[in-house]
């Protein structure tokens, strides 16, 4: 069935893969509250970071929007080394494509969970970590706490659940009335709700703050907020 912007999947069949990175920037954009300017936000606290010896990764980088962002607005800094982690082959390709002009990125077809990472100063996951199942969620939070270095920066995005039953349902309507008002259609949401079941797994935000407190972060701040989509920021 289709979810919008020509994309087809079936209950709990949600995936990445296949025709989807030809239409998933345009599909997200609709989809995600602030996406673009949530972009740039991290464009931004990077500037506090990165250094021209740094080394940066992003975890599930998709095509490559935000990597080449952030590379461009580092371009000052021509020494800071960019590498992308993505699961999905058709996702890579996409990417390379889109970075191959833009200096010192790298993107793997890899797991990040069993890939082998430098010492970094920052770790970007922008709406990645509700896709990885929970039974291996910790675990990657600990490798990236690990990875970084001392006083650096792991920038997580997360759609999150309600801290109650009514928050829950309130914000669950709130954003089905974004989505309509951004042109879905309401057996568009419908189908891509059921075809995210078992893949999209958020977490609370208090799951997610116990999750880096496991980890070993402690100085952890939300830095962008709407309704149940979050980026917190995490020093180690």
């Amino acid at each position: 069935m289709g979810v919008g912007q020509k994309i087809s999947a079936g209950n709990a069949g949600w995936t990445f893969g296949g025709e989807v990175p030809e239409t998933f920037v345009d599909h997200i954009k609709l989809s995600v509250p602030l996406y673009e300017s949530g972009h740039d936000l991290i464009c931004q606290v990077s500037d506090f970071f990165i250094k021209n010896d740094s080394v940066a990764y992003e975890i599930g980088t998709s095509t490559g929007e935000l990597l080449a962002k952030l590379a461009k607005h580092n371009s000052s800094k021509p020494g800071a080394r960019w590498v992308g982690f993505d699961v999905e082959t058709a996702m890579v390709d996409a990417a390379k494509s889109h970075c191959a002009d833009v200096p010192n990125i790298a993107i793997h077809l890899e797991d990040a969970r069993i890939a082998e990472m430098e010492k970094a100063d920052m770790v970007v996951s922008y709406y990645t970590m509700q896709f990885v199942p929970p039974r291996y969620r910790q675990e990657l939070f600990d490798k990236i706490y690990e990875t970084l270095n001392w006083g650096g920066a792991f920038v997580m995005f997360e759609k999150v659940r309600g801290p109650d039953a009514r928050f829950q349902d309130m914000m669950s309507q709130l954003y089905n009335d974004f989505k309509i008002r951004n042109g879905f259609s309401g057996e568009e949401i419908v189908e891509k709700t059921r075809s995210l079941k078992g893949v999209l797994e958020p977490f609370s935000t208090q799951g997610n703050l116990d999750l880096l407190g496991r980890a070993g972060f402690k100085d952890v701040t939300t830095i962008q907020k709407y309704l149940c989509f979050e980026g917190f920021l995490a020093i180690k």
